[in-house]
């Protein structure tokens, strides 16, 4: 009586399989044979047709706005073979050219610095005009008057200065933002196609875990490590306002604090994404292997024609997922480099002044002037740190759905 129940069991589950893949095997035949746009050379190929077909049905509106968002900011810095919409890059009818994206690059910076010529003249004319006030002290023997002139100098040149680095930090924090939303836009959109190549497991894994970590990555920077960043600034100027009461070693201490968390959290994510991504990515391609097998040997007639559909669907797939995740590396790249070059111009501007200055004299000033070109670089390498995890994690999630195709 068991034996029987068992053997109707297993007729019914049989007959259940072959039901499901004839659905998916017809599925995937009219997904193979759709129409495809016929061009000049000819009928394309199947695989071509697919991707073609996947990429007007993608949600991509988002992305669209990011990247027109970046054309106009700084299209005038591009020359005319780099200005193009989202969808001829991701089609390929445009390419991006290294050699013309980084001669923008060069200009945007010389833009910047030509820009901030007009600090960099405030600050040695009130520099110099700070040690006229200490020399005219030495003469006249009338220390009130010159100290309390070169007071109200200082403070300027302490305002100044201090907005500069609120500028550098607003700069870093908007841009943080800004790739924070376009990871949050672009990651459903890669995690779909992969998911669609079979890495299904990858993408489960991936989902949650670089959610979390992108949004945390952007607010820790933020709300964490920059203000401290600029605190420790503070501090260190003030230290040299007075002889006696510095407060230079816990600025010094802030400083590292807010360099070891960020050097901490990078390590946990890089670690995290890429070890168990590579291993979700391995199992995902051994299942697919066997479920290959499986159809191709063991189900007659349709199983080799479902397994070859279901090869030429995946190859479309990821032909796809791999350009989309190109484009976006290449947009992240774009909307953190543009920001950084104006980071980088102020620490520049900041660090000249105190170098062409100093044979001058005026020990604290050049010391307040040095300071803020120091601190100025560590909020770009906080950007800089920012967008490499993001580009990490795009990279690491096309690699993950290509480890899959290789073990598949």
């Amino acid at each position: 009586m068991h034996d029987r129940i068992k053997r109707r069991l297993v007729k019914t589950g049989q007959a259940s399989f072959r039901t499901f893949i004839l659905f998916a095997v017809l599925f995937n035949i009219l997904c193979l044979f759709k129409p495809a746009p016929v061009s000049a050379e000819g009928q394309a190929s199947p695989v071509q047709s697919i991707a073609d077909s996947q990429i007007e049905s993608l949600g991509i509106d988002e992305i669209k706005e990011y990247w027109e968002k970046v054309a106009s900011e700084y299209g005038g810095f591009l020359p005319e073979s780099q200005k193009g919409s989202f969808m001829e890059f991701v089609k390929g009818e445009k390419n991006f050219d290294l050699k013309q994206w980084a001669g923008g690059f060069v200009r945007y910076m010389f833009h910047e610095l030509f820009v901030h010529t007009k600090l960099l003249g405030t600050l040695i004319l009130l520099t110099v005009f700070s040690m006229l006030l200490q020399t005219m002290q030495n003469a006249f023997n009338q220390p009130a008057v010159s100290k309390a002139a070169y007071g109200v100098i200082y403070l300027v040149l302490v305002i100044l200065a201090l907005n500069s680095f609120h500028v550098a930090m607003t700069y870093a924090q908007e841009t943080i933002d800004e790739m924070m939303g376009f990871m949050i836009a672009l990651l459903p959109l890669l995690l779909a196609l992969m998911a669609s190549v079979g890495s299904i497991a990858a993408a489960a894994f991936f989902h949650p875990v670089i959610v979390f970590l992108v949004s945390t990555s952007g607010l820790l920077v933020k709300n964490f490590v920059l203000p401290l960043l600029f605190l420790s600034a503070l501090l260190s100027i003030v230290s040299t306002m007075s002889e006696h009461h510095k407060v230079s070693q816990l600025a010094s201490l802030l400083r590292k604090v807010a360099a070891g968390t960020l050097a901490l959290f990078f390590t946990v994510f890089l670690t995290v994404m890429s070890v168990q991504g590579a291993a979700t990515a391995v199992t995902d391609g051994v299942t697919i292997k066997a479920a290959k097998f499986v159809t191709g040997n063991f189900i007659p007639v349709v199983g080799r024609m479902f397994t070859d559909a279901a090869d030429t669907v995946m190859s479309a797939s990821v032909l796809l997922k791999n350009t989309v995740g190109i484009v976006g590396m290449a947009m992240l790249l774009i909307m953190a480099a543009f920001p950084a070059i104006k980071v980088l111009a102020l620490a520049f501007i900041y660090s000249l002044a105190a170098a062409i200055l100093q044979p001058l004299g005026g020990g604290s000033i050049i010391e307040c002037l040095s300071i803020i070109g120091k601190s100025v670089l560590y909020i770009f390498a906080s950007l800089a740190t920012v967008c490499i995890m993001f580009f990490l994690a795009v990279t690491l999630i096309v690699a993950a759905g290509n480890i899959t195709l290789m073990v598949r």
